[in-house]
């Protein structure tokens, strides 16, 4: 290591930043930021998410952060000290030689700054002209330097045009594409770009353009399901959001094979989803997929995804908090011969490629109007004073506050209502008594009800299930499908241990099957429940079909919801209240109960 570095995470909590947080403080914090310091209060590297706090509750902790790294590192130059070891002095393994250096600046350096100041070219007639500049000037190279290595050759080529970018801003203050320091690139917003689709956006920045930003709503039972290692470590079982970048090849005008998701498409997605999080519902019935595509690329992707997923979520009628933005933030510093501090520097809004390519960091913050949400540096250099940090942060938020500007004149809030062409969530309360029926044996009609409508059913607790279809009209299938099983018996309410006059509809082994009133569904009256002797038929008794029997309520079984009835206990000499229920359901008082005859017995 050329240099000792230290690193700490830090919460905010309760508005109090948090060095190091447990696990079980992380849950409530609002802040999840890792900064790593170089000696000399310098920052090496930021990571954070957060939940849209603000600017300078933001610029805090890293203030911090950056503090305490500072006494890590303290201790380590403390322990080095004490062992009294010496750092071996690494050899930088290649530099260009001087001479072919400076001869490669004879020969190239007009034709490399005319090409670099010259605002016309984009992205690919830029590479293409400069491309051309390198193999004239190679060849004139080798004819020079005939013993020089092919490498030495290309770096110095590299060394020139890197200087020449490099001079223009730092110098000229002059951007390759005419534009001063901090103004940003033609933006372009479009919304509902397909309308069978849930949600759909495109977001073009210059030449960098996120197209097909799309929202697919599914069940919340499509969530993704942690693992057990990445459960303990984040804390979360269940996944409701996510977003997937795709980068294919012809983003950059290459010829390639698409594969599976590489590590950067891994990185830049979930950095675009962090900065999107914090602004969706907590309680939103559906699992959300925002896919972003990248149809074409000149820098600063991952925040194109960013603008343009939270402008497909609004179209989709998710009721975000705020919309979201983001921008990169570039560099260009001169440093002191030898020690490598940063004696000079410009911040560059909005990078190109080729910025980000010939700079020293790439700088990308998102947010909201009101907060930040998501943010990460990655730094060329061994460290950069926290001062820039914060005036980069600064400028960032007065670029994203331009970008929402834009964003907002194409969709300012959220739609109203969902897509007609989207899905569905009710909830249906099931009683106890219905449940058997509503699931059917071995969950024979809940399996019908999800192979013939579509649907997906969930049990919330045990009498509420929620029913997602894929679209209204398989919620309405679905509503004829329950409504047929589950149609109501006109249930009168029963009295808990009164006496009712039963007729049997039928003989089983087990016992008869019997109906209070008319339209109800059939129970079952177990043979333990018929008589005081112990029967293993109820034929064994006399009873026939039609036939009606007294028996006594016990309400409903709380497990399943069944119907509790005993005509056993009836056979007891004391007397009772028979309540006898009419054709029209209406409850009637009568007289003792009659005895048993003896056909009965």
């Amino acid at each position: 290591w050329s240099f000792f570095a230290g690193a700490v995470r830090v919460g905010l909590v309760d508005g109090e930043t948090v060095i190091n947080p447990t696990r079980k403080e992380m849950t409530s914090s609002a802040l999840n930021l890792v900064v790593a310091g170089a000696p000399q209060s310098q920052v090496v590297m930021l990571e954070a998410t957060a939940e849209n706090i603000l600017q300078q509750d933001f610029c805090h902790a890293i203030k911090v952060g950056v503090k305490h790294t500072q006494q890590i590192i303290q201790g380590i130059q403390q322990l080095v000290k004490e062992k009294g070891v010496v750092k071996r002095t690494v050899q930088k393994l290649f530099l260009a030689p001087e001479e072919i250096v400076e001869m490669a600046k004879k020969l190239a350096c007009n034709k490399i700054y005319a090409v670099f100041t010259d605002s016309s070219h984009d992205k690919i007639s830029r590479d293409e002209a400069i491309n051309k500049i390198r193999l004239e000037t190679e060849e004139q190279l080798k004819e020079k330097f005939p013993e020089a290595e092919p490498y030495e050759i290309m770096e110095s080529f590299n060394v020139v045009s890197k200087d020449i970018f490099r001079s223009l801003v730092l110098n000229e203050y002059r951007r390759c594409d005419r534009r001063d320091l901090t103004s940003l690139r033609d933006i372009k917003c479009e919304v509902n770009m397909f309308k069978m689709l849930h949600g759909s956006a495109l977001f073009q920045r210059g030449q960098t353009q996120v197209v097909l930003c799309t929202v697919t709503f599914d069940s919340l039972e499509s969530s993704v399901k942690s693992d057990v290692i990445s459960t303990a470590v984040s804390g979360i079982k269940d996944k409701n959001f996510m977003l997937h970048y795709e980068f294919p090849p012809y983003a950059t005008n290459e010829i390639g094979k698409v594969t599976g998701m590489n590590r950067r498409e891994l990185g830049h997605g979930a950095l675009a989803e962090r900065a999107l999080k914090p602004v969706i519902p907590q309680d939103f019935p559906f699992t959300i997929r925002v896919t972003s595509e990248v149809l074409e690329s000149n820098g600063s992707s991952s925040m194109a995804s960013a603008c343009g997923g939270s402008l497909a979520l609004m179209d989709a009628g998710v009721p975000v908090s705020n919309a979201v933005a983001g921008v990169a933030i570039g560099l260009i510093t001169k440093c002191t011969q030898g020690k490598g501090d940063v004696e000079d520097y410009r911040l560059l809004t909005d990078i190109l490629g080729i910025e980000d390519y010939y700079g020293d960091m790439d700088f990308k913050m998102a947010g909201t109007s009101k907060g930040i949400t998501a943010l990460q540096v990655d730094l060329k250099l061994p460290g950069i004073p926290i001062k820039i940090v914060m005036e980069a942060i600064q400028q960032a938020t007065a670029a994203k506050r331009e970008i929402l500007q834009i964003m907002n004149q194409t969709l300012a809030k959220p739609r109203p209502n969902r897509k007609e062409s989207g899905p569905v969530v009710e909830t249906i309360h099931v009683p106890l008594s219905k449940r058997l029926r509503f699931v059917g044996p071995g969950a024979y009609n809940l399996k019908k009800l999800q192979a013939q409508t579509g649907v997906t059913v969930s049990q919330l607790d045990e009498e509420t299930y929620s029913v997602f279809a894929p679209t209204p009209g398989a919620m309405h299938e679905a509503r004829e499908f329950i409504g047929e099983i589950c149609k109501d018996d006109q249930e009168v309410n029963l009295e808990f241990g009164a006496i009712y006059t039963a007729t049997i509809t039928e003989i089983r082994d087990a016992g008869v099957m019997v109906k209070l009133y008319p339209n109800m569904t059939p129970v079952l009256l177990h043979n333990s429940q018929l008589d005081q002797r112990k029967i293993k038929h109820p034929s064994a008794l006399g009873l026939e079909v039609g036939q009606e029997i007294q028996v006594k309520y016990f309400g409903r079984d709380p497990t399943d919801g069944r119907m509790r009835l005993s005509r056993k206990i009836l056979q007891s000499p004391a007397s009772s209240t028979l309540k006898t229920l009419t054709d029209k359901n209406s409850i009637v008082l009568g007289g003792a109960v009659p005895q048993p005859s003896s056909s009965s017995q």
